[in-house]
């Protein structure tokens, strides 16, 4: 990674909004994104109870997707109608996948299952499987938007990253990793959340 260019970036970004996104100038942004908000509706939705209520899980991840600010709207009403499209059995194993993604020590096989039901359904977008987990640890787990990750990789020259169209497991950690190296080298108010920290990259940039 190339340090200077995030030190510079971090410097142009500060000298027009001296608060980073505590700065008045951002309130506006932050109102269009409202991640607070919606972080706050998935972590009391999805709570480890409510998943043995598998409708419950697929009404909710319907109303996630859907009320995302940074989900395309031609991607919303396809994974809404592809959730409508589950039977009883298909929403359980939906329910049951997101139940590891989110908890314990099976993410990896959770991202995997959810990515088999959606490749089914022409539906493997970074920004569909990426965004219940964003919202439920938006510290933890990070927003893929192509154009924005395909940005910084290029922009601060990771060697050891590469882009794929296809999500997979194993480029979600590595751009975790390298998000995580970001926030520990950035100033606080610059990364309230990863899709802050990724934010303030792509208006630098």
């Amino acid at each position: 990674m190339n340090h200077q260019k995030l030190r510079d970036a971090e410097a142009g970004f500060l000298q027009r909004y001296p608060g980073g996104f505590s700065d008045p100038e951002m309130a506006a942004i932050k109102k269009k994104h409202n991640i607070d908000s919606l972080a706050e509706f998935t972590q009391n939705s999805l709570t480890r109870a409510n998943f043995s209520r598998p409708e419950f899980v697929a009404e909710t991840l319907v109303k996630v997707v859907s009320r995302s600010s940074m989900v395309s709207r031609f991607e919303k009403p396809k994974f809404r109608d592809f959730v409508k499209s589950l039977n009883s059995h298909e929403r359980q194993a939906l329910s049951d996948a997101f139940e590891k993604r989110l908890y314990g020590r099976q993410k990896r096989q959770g991202f995997e299952e959810i990515l088999g039901m959606l490749a089914h359904h022409h539906l493997a977008k970074w920004a569909v499987i990426s965004v219940v987990p964003f919202y439920f640890a938006p510290n933890k787990e990070a927003f893929v938007k192509p154009t924005t990750a395909k940005g910084i990789i290029r922009f601060l020259e990771v060697q050891d990253l590469e882009y794929q169209p296809m999500p997979s497991w194993e480029f979600y950690r590595g751009y975790v990793k390298l998000l995580d190296e970001i926030r520990r080298e950035s100033v606080p108010t610059l990364a309230p959340n990863y899709a802050a920290l990724t934010g303030f990259l792509m208006m630098s940039i």
